[in-house]
């Protein structure tokens, strides 16, 4: 039983069994049609689609699974290839159900269609206007066009992979293979598209490869989370050093510390956002340039790879970092923006004068630029790929503006697309290696300005670390999606005569109002806001509503049926004027939904047919105002204060002092000298004290006070069996109590210490020297687990007192106390409070036993400092 307990714990523990695994299924599911086709020389439908299915089900989801459970695991390569490769199955089992769609059956389609499948809108449509509506082409073409759709697909996916077996070549030498197989296997896959059956064979024994590769690379990961050790090769051993990849530039190495170092519980999702922005821009320049005929099939890809860079938005949220939570979940509503609008156009359009006058509606490519322009601006500080990366976004914004002639739009869109892809391209690899390095391998050029330098230049106002205006990461993309959604409904009522407006208006909308909406209503629920999403769910009841209303206005609906959009406006009218009294605390909160409070006025008369054209230039106000809210948050929320202001709040709030007697013990302040001397003299008189760590806050008692660190299980209510640790300042103050470490431990220690890793070692008369009276009450009888945190507050306080016996402060089987409020719950039972804010992590340390360090370690508990790069650095002593 207790093995058949480890065994679906081994795959939350390494995930890789499933993400490696799930590779092979897919693999195996591909080889499965190919060889079929070969043999047949045609793919059944039933079969084709149904086997695509499980592609999609086992390639995609499975796959998704195990690459959200690497971010979680802090592995960047893993969490990156296996995302990667979910939306590169799921693709590709929608393109074998399109294949399986066509067949070569000689059919016949109306003009309309050809339009839509057979010329590309950048070259032909000019040419072909003036045929006749009524003459019929053969569905071959069709089929045709899904073909060179796959191959856009595939070659940037090529590619990428290709970069990741390089990637994972630093890693280990079993994932080199599966990744790299999959890498040939693609290239003949786009072969097969449009050779013979031939490449489906090469392809199919690749293939193959990959499910032997695959199989085995599971089993030894499946082992290793059973077993706890490596039993089977292949894991733990690189194919070569990454740092034989070049020396670390201290330059961009400085430009990497920049983000601050808050929940490295998570991986870093750059490489994957990276990744995003290298498949999308391709498929759209492969369709510029007249290579792809029709983009039913590219929305697809696009639309897969797009909800793939919410998820590194998503996990740069969880990670504190607002930018690159902005800057992914823009690209991501841009990218589904595009393939949705290009799709509409080349599906629904029929007349050249429809097509100028749809490139001239669509007023919200302005917005865009607009916010690309303050992506540039937040990066100023990170280093120079990035901000060469953003003016690259300019570029591909401004390429899509309504004002450029239709004869060169898609020529300058595609060369923009082009330019951003080998750029997107690069900025994967790079990341990729400097992650896994944790150096600064490949270039990435420094920071372009200091932060003392943008603090001036912004005029730098500051204001408290804690107020949650600044330090909301999900605000900068809440009034993005809206300004989106808010310009591209700059409209007026459109006659049925020209009913392409609202074709081209509903994907931008609908995208960026609702659905971009209800994923950054997410990100504020969990971001922890005062009010949660209650603002940004009710817009995306709001745009989804204006949608359907213009739907209902396409459609000709009867005047009666309009009625139940008023009673639906006056509800909106009503609720929002609740949300304006809510949004006191932010001005540029309150100025947007007031606006909104006569937008909603506006949307009320368009249901009655009563609204001027002059009145919805009132969404543009919108706009201007959500460009200005994004800069601020994005800008204040890089640098955790005020630069720029947000407007003082109506209602100002009583701030209570510290000193103030309400309060249940007295606190300390741990950037004032008299605060630490407080909380020091405290403990010294036998108190226990909360006190903030390179981690989570702690429970504290001196080490000269014996009945001190007893009550400590009082206040906790821990159970006796549960040893306490020492925290003490540095290794050298270990150092003094001459304990009989082996070589290897004391090697170990000063690789570690300081920081949020806690070692477990043996007891002996050593500790008589370090702790005095307190030997028989921190530790077990024979172990003691010792910790030197990365804080120098925490650090001072211990040379002020001696050791301090410590525990996470927070009662037993409670969350962890991650600022000193959730610490002040607990005074009527402590006797004081270091109060230092909010913690650096929201995770305990990474418990550590060497007890048996010359021959192994265990990971009792992993907290902050992942698994992984424990074993790393121990392995690397060893050697």
């Amino acid at each position: 039983m207790a093995a058949l307990d480890g065994f679906p714990a081994s795959f939350y523990a390494e995930p890789g069994v499933l993400g490696i695994l799930s590779n092979g299924i897919s693999a195996f599911l591909v080889l499965l049609q190919n060889f079929n086709e070969a043999h047949t020389g045609i793919a059944p439908v039933g079969v084709e689609n149904i086997l695509a299915v499980h592609l999609i089900l086992i390639g995609g989801i499975c796959q998704l699974v195990a690459g959200l459970l690497s971010f979680r695991k802090y592995d960047h390569l893993s969490g990156t290839a296996f995302i990667g490769y979910a939306a590169l199955w799921s693709s590709y089992g929608a393109t074998r159900i399109y294949f399986g769609a066509f067949d070569e059956t000689p059919l016949t389609v109306p003009l309309a269609h050809e339009m839509m499948n057979n010329l590309p809108l950048s070259t032909n449509m000019m040419s072909n206007m003036s045929q006749n509506a009524t003459s019929d082409i053969p569905v071959n073409n069709i089929f045709l066009s899904i073909k060179e759709s796959a191959i856009a697909g595939l070659v940037p996916y090529i590619l990428l992979s290709f970069l990741l077996a390089f990637c994972s070549a630093t890693v280990n030498y079993i994932m080199p293979f599966v990744f790299g197989a999959i890498t040939v296997t693609l290239i003949f896959e786009a072969v097969a598209v449009v050779a013979s059956s031939w490449a489906l064979v090469v392809s199919g024994i690749f293939e193959l490869l990959i499910l032997l590769f695959a199989i085995y690379g599971s089993a030894a990961l499946l082992v290793k989370g059973l077993s706890q050790r490596l039993v089977l090769k292949g894991f733990g051993t690189p194919l070569f050093n990454v740092l034989l990849l070049g020396t670390a530039n201290s330059a961009s190495a400085q430009s990497i510390g920049q983000e601050k170092k808050k929940n490295t519980k998570y991986a870093e999702p750059m490489a994957l956002g990276f990744f995003c922005d290298t498949i999308a821009p391709f498929i759209f320049a492969f369709y510029s340039f007249g290579y792809m005929k029709s983009f039913g099939l590219g929305a697809t890809w696009v639309s897969i790879i797009s909800v793939t860079q919410l998820f590194s938005s998503y996990y740069a949220h969880l990670r504190q970092d607002c930018y690159h939570t902005t800057k992914f979940g823009l690209h991501a509503t841009y990218w589904l923006i595009k393939a949705w609008d290009e799709f509409v156009l080349s599906v629904l359009i029929v007349e050249e004068s429809t097509v100028v006058s749809g490139r001239q509606a669509m007023v919200g490519d302005w917005f865009f630029v607009a916010a690309a322009l303050v992506l540039c601006v937040g990066s100023l500080n990170m280093d120079v790929l990035e901000l060469i990366h953003n003016m690259l976004f300019v570029l591909l914004t401004v390429s899509t503006i309504p004002q450029i002639p239709l004869h060169g739009y898609y020529i300058f869109f595609g060369v923009a697309c082009s330019l951003f892809t080998a750029a997107s391209l690069y900025g994967t690899f790079s990341r990729l290696i400097n992650t896994i390095a944790e150096k600064s391998l490949i270039p990435v050029g420094p920071q372009p300005l200091s932060t003392e330098q943008l603090q001036k230049a912004f005029k730098c106002n500051r204001s408290k670390q804690g107020d949650q205006e600044v330090l909301q990461a999900s605000d900068a993309l809440f009034y993005l999606s809206n300004g989106v959604a808010a310009l591209s409904a700059v409209h007026a009522r459109v006659s049925s005569s020209n009913p392409s407006f609202l074709n081209l208006t509903v994907p931008w909308v609908l995208i960026s109002g609702a659905i971009i909406q209800i994923y950054v209503s997410r990100l504020q629920v969990t971001g922890g806001g005062r009010f949660g999403s209650v603002i940004s769910s009710f817009y995306v009841a709001v745009w989804a509503t204006w949608t359907w209303f213009r739907f209902a206005d396409l459609l000709q609906f009867p005047t009666e049926a309009f009625y139940g959009f008023t009673a639906g406006a006056i509800a909106f009218l009503v609720i929002n004027a609740f949300l304006m009294l809510i949004a006191y605390k932010n001005l540029v909160l309150l100025v947007l939904t007031t606006i909104m409070e006569v937008v909603l006025v506006c949307f009320l008369l368009s249901t009655l047919q009563r609204l001027p054209y002059r009145l919805e230039a009132m969404l543009a106000l919108v706009s201007i105002i959500c460009i200005y809210g994004a800069l601020a948050s994005l800008v204040n929320c890089i640098f955790s204060q005020r630069l720029l202001p947000m407007g003082p709040p109506l209602i100002k709030e009583t701030v209570k002092e510290e000193s103030s007697p309400e309060t249940p013990c007295p606190l300390g302040n741990s950037r004032l000298t008299g605060g630490l001397l407080k909380i020091a003299a405290l403990l010294e008189e036998g108190g226990v004290c909360g006190i903030p760590t390179d981690t989570v806050y702690a429970l504290a008692a001196s080490c000269k006070n014996p009945k001190a660190i007893e009550k400590i299980y009082n206040i906790k209510d821990r159970p006796a069996e549960k040893p306490i640790c020492i925290c003490i300042s540095s290794v050298e103050q270990l150092v003094e109590a001459k304990p009989p470490f082996s070589p290897l431990l004391w090697e170990f220690m000063r690789n570690v210490y300081p920081g949020g890793i806690s070692c477990i070692v043996s007891k002996g008369d050593w500790l008589f020297k370090l702790v005095g009276p307190a030997y028989d009450r921190v530790g077990t009888k024979d172990s003691i687990m010792i910790r030197v945190p990365d804080h120098t507050v925490t650090c001072h306080l211990c040379d002020m007192t001696g050791p301090l016996a410590i525990t996470s402060a927070n009662p037993s089987g409670e969350a962890d106390s991650t600022h000193h409020s959730m610490v002040i719950r607990l005074g009527h039972k402590i006797q004081g409070v270091l109060c230092d804010g909010n913690s650096n992590e929201v995770v305990a340390s990474t418990v550590v036993n060497c007890l048996k360090i010359d021959e192994t370690i265990t990971i009792v508990r992993e907290g902050c400092v992942p698994a992984v790069k424990v074993r790393q650095i121990f392995d690397r002593l060893k050697s």
